[in-house]
């Protein structure tokens, strides 16, 4: 097969744009290099120098192994980058030193992330969602969007941008609390509380009605905006396959409970809808001629907040640390738009490391990892609305914790960039047969 400079496939029936586009043949999707090549995003994420310092000190085991062993930082790009590509990989992910990309003789695409949902709400200090009602997102997104995108509009390069990360929508491994739970409790008129009552207000005929589903302390609409804590009456699982049918016969058995529920599921998607378009205006006005790759959901997020991203995003990203990435995939599927995998991995307790903290299951060995590798990225790539694929993370995370306590072996390579052999010779006979083994994808059936 015949490549392009990006390590797309040549296709004659494929138009290059000068910039990564979406395209779809026969019921399968691809991305289209900016030559015109069919190209899969196949990326490493934190690709750096200074990767994961020990927690609480200044201390960074990888960036001193490197400084000794390359001399500099320069030769260390070219050295990784030329590594990254011999390993088949073609994209520099999350939290990477975008220069990799460049340094060697094969080029490779970026993919940053913009955080811009996260900033408001660092900004405004919200408890764990930025409050888009507020008038004041739109302007700060913007010029966010404005400060870290525009400069990169005319880059052939840059594959596309991530809006966030891994954004609480719904009851998961941080907490048991709802948005809507969580809005009703912003401060009293806060624009985010005020459209939490009024889609409440839209939905229930009167107060009482709403407050036999709620159980408040509040005895009016307005009495609601003024009480400092609003109790979730129910506390709902994680959403997924399993955890959706529990929670379907729950509902089915209790129609005060399902009135819940769906109060929850109708703000989370009004919520959703709001961001995503605000989130995509704010990156398109500042680099229109980018894709806009999702927010990388940290887990499968409720059905509305699905859709909302289908109906604004060109790709929807999403993190998956199961053996299987099949099921997550198929949720996808139904909006209709393509779907990269932003994030997996697999540690093996061969390597000397902890790995008492951090996603993902735990293996044996470094061959069983590489067998993992392989299981998951060939059922990712059967799903014809899979795109690509990125490996959490370039270096092992040091024995005595990074910043948040993780310790695990989820690297290409030691913390003193010693290749895992096994791991990277099984990557790269894999990614090598990604684009055969995704054109034999078998679309689904509508």
């Amino acid at each position: 097969m015949q490549r392009t400079k990006w390590g797309g496939i040549v296709d004659d029936d494929l138009d290059g744009s000068g910039f990564f586009r979406v395209a779809e043949r026969n019921g399968v999707f691809w991305l289209v290099d900016p030559d015109g090549g069919r190209f899969l995003s196949k990326g490493v994420n934190t690709v750096r120098f200074d990767q994961d310092g020990i927690g609480g000190t200044e201390h960074v085991p990888y960036a001193e192994a490197c400084r000794s062993k390359y001399g500099s930082l320069g030769v260390w790009r070219t050295a990784v980058s030329d590594r990254l590509a011999s390993w088949k990989f073609n994209t520099v992910g999350c939290w990477s030193d975008e220069l990799v990309a460049g340094a060697g003789s094969q080029l490779l695409t970026t993919t940053p992330t913009a955080e811009l949902g996260a900033s408001f709400r660092l900004h405004r200090r919200d408890q764990v969602f930025p409050d888009v009602f507020d008038p004041e997102f739109s302007a700060h997104i913007h010029a966010s969007a404005d400060q870290r995108c525009r400069h990169r509009r005319n880059d052939p390069g840059l594959l596309g941008t991530f809006i966030d990360n891994e954004l609480y929508w719904s009851p998961d491994w941080r907490g048991n609390d709802e948005l809507l739970t969580l809005f009703l409790n912003l401060p009293s008129r806060r624009p985010g509380k005020v459209a939490a009552i009024s889609g409440l207000q839209a939905h229930y005929r009167d107060f009482a009605q709403f407050n036999a589903v709620w159980r408040t302390q509040a005895r009016s609409w307005e009495e609601l905006d003024r009480i400092e804590h609003v109790a979730a009456p129910f506390v709902r699982l994680r959403p997924g396959v399993l955890n959706d049918a529990l929670e379907t016969k729950a509902n089915l058995a209790n129609p005060v409970r399902e009135a819940f529920s769906a109060d929850c599921d109708a703000f989370v998607a009004v919520l959703a809808d709001k961001y995503f378009e605000l989130c995509v205006a704010a990156i398109r006005a500042a680099d229109p001629n980018h894709l806009v790759l999702g927010s990388r959901f940290g887990y499968q997020p409720p059905a509305g907040v699905i859709a909302a991203a289908g109906r604004h995003l060109d790709v929807i990203s999403f993190n998956c640390y199961d053996f299987d990435p099949g099921p997550i995939i198929d949720a996808y599927a139904a909006t209709g738009k393509p779907c990269l995998i932003s994030e997996f991995s697999f540690r093996g307790d061969d390597a000397g490391l902890p790995n008492s903290k951090g996603a993902g299951p735990r293996l044996a060995t470094q061959f069983d990892r590489a067998r993992a590798f392989e299981g998951y990225v060939a059922a990712a790539l059967s799903k014809p609305n899979v795109v690509g694929y990125h490996w959490f993370e370039h270096a092992d995370q040091p024995a005595q914790g990074r910043f948040d306590g993780e310790d695990s072996n989820f690297g290409t390579v030691t913390i003193d960039d010693r290749v895992y052999e096994e791991l990277t010779k099984t990557m790269t006979r894999v990614n090598a047969a990604a684009e055969r083994i995704h054109a034999a994808a078998v679309p689904a059936l509508i």
